[in-house]
């Protein structure tokens, strides 16, 4: 039995472990498009007179609660320990994060308006149908709209109101604080963690993809075969190289849109709704710098509409292997999506990544680096 995994990120390498442990006889081989192993969880080298800069694919630190994910991950490599320090930035102001209880560092007069209409909410609180909905019935009206509507466009690229509101990713991950909770972080910045990770590891050794290693040593990985046509009928893989291969059983981690486009037998009806899949993509703007202290935490959200990037967190801060001795760093986010495209967020004409460079520098140095 030959089983065939496409993808060797975090979700592949986990699929052809698991899989060669279940089915110890069969062959199971991994088919990875690039030239290393890690997808989203690796991550690459910034060259500088100091040294080399180490940046992950974006943030990257693990929360996982899985007994089992833990102990795989820190017998592949020691993790250090992060509490989160997490602040958000918000028209010049600096809020703890979750924003919603920590208004204390907002003026006066938008503080009144927030929890007045966190008290006097009368959004409807049943039968929600859509994300935009569920944070009015939440948080009110004032503050979904100067914050969480607004994050919603930055980081998704589309309005709250196009997003549903699956209880895995809302209920979870948006904190829902009381009445008292408010008005504790409306006026004091003395409050406690409530995000809804409350301890985050990175591996002390070895960048965040080395928490897959123990696995990788275990798995069979193909490198350079981009899969062009999978025809499953006869059960044949076809690579970008001219090469074929059989298989038996197929896991596939591409992502549904791409994967789509490989099968030309796929019925219509399959194509037509791939087309219709939208996903966000990420333009990474990576900073190093020959002081040990520009990141002040660890990350943090950033609201304003007119400032490109997301989030910014600091590897240094991660883990002080990810910088030369006596140096820091930091990395902005900035999501993009066919709805809202890379280039569009650019002046017409400009060099993509001069502006979004020049623009995150810029605007880092008027916060004061986060």
């Amino acid at each position: 039995m030959k089983i065939a995994v496409l993808g060797a990120g975090i979700a592949g390498i986990s699929a052809g472990f698991h899989a060669q442990e279940k089915h110890p006889n069969a062959e199971v081989i991994i088919y990875e498009k690039s030239n290393d192993w890690g997808g989203l969880c690796s991550g690459f080298y910034v060259d500088s007179s100091k040294g080399k800069f180490w940046f992950d694919n974006a943030v990257h630190l693990s929360f996982a609660k899985d007994p089992y994910v833990q102990k795989v991950f820190a017998e592949s490599s020691k993790p250090i320990l992060h509490t989160p320090s997490i602040t958000n930035y918000f028209q010049g102001s600096w809020l703890k994060h979750p924003a919603q209880n920590n208004l204390f560092h907002l003026p006066v007069e938008m503080k009144v308006k927030a929890i007045k209409d966190m008290i006097d909410n009368h959004n409807k609180k049943e039968n929600l149908e859509n994300f935009e909905e569920w944070l009015k019935a939440q948080y009110g009206t004032f503050f979904t709209e100067n914050f969480s509507m607004k994050y919603t466009r930055k980081y998704w690229s589309v309005e709250a109101k196009e997003l549903n509101t699956n209880p895995k990713w809302v209920g979870s991950r948006f904190y829902q604080p009381s009445v008292e909770e408010v008005l504790q972080g409306a006026m004091t910045d003395d409050t406690p963690v409530t995000y809804y990770a409350q301890e985050q590891r990175y591996p002390k050794e070895g960048r965040y993809k080395s928490f897959l290693k123990n696995l990788v040593r275990q798995t069979t990985i193909e490198y350079n075969k981009e899969v062009k046509c999978i025809d499953t009928k006869k059960k044949v893989l076809s690579f970008s190289d001219g090469k074929q291969t059989s298989y038996d059983a197929l896991i596939s981690t591409l992502p549904l849109p791409e994967i789509i486009k490989t099968m030309p037998d796929a019925h219509k009806d399959v194509k037509d709704a791939a087309k219709n899949l939208h996903h966000t993509q990420v333009a990474l703007i990576s900073l190093g710098f020959n002081k040990p202290d520009i990141p002040k935490n660890l990350w943090f959200y950033v609201y304003d509409e007119d400032i490109l990037f997301a989030r910014v967190y600091s590897p240094s801060k991660k883990s002080p292997n990810n910088v030369p001795e006596g140096c820091s760093s930091l990395q902005a986010e900035v999501y993009f999506s066919t709805l809202k495209p890379l280039e569009k967020l650019a002046p017409k004409g400009s060099n993509l990544s001069q502006y979004f460079l020049a623009h995150t520098k810029d605007w880092l140095v008027r916060m004061g680096g986060g």
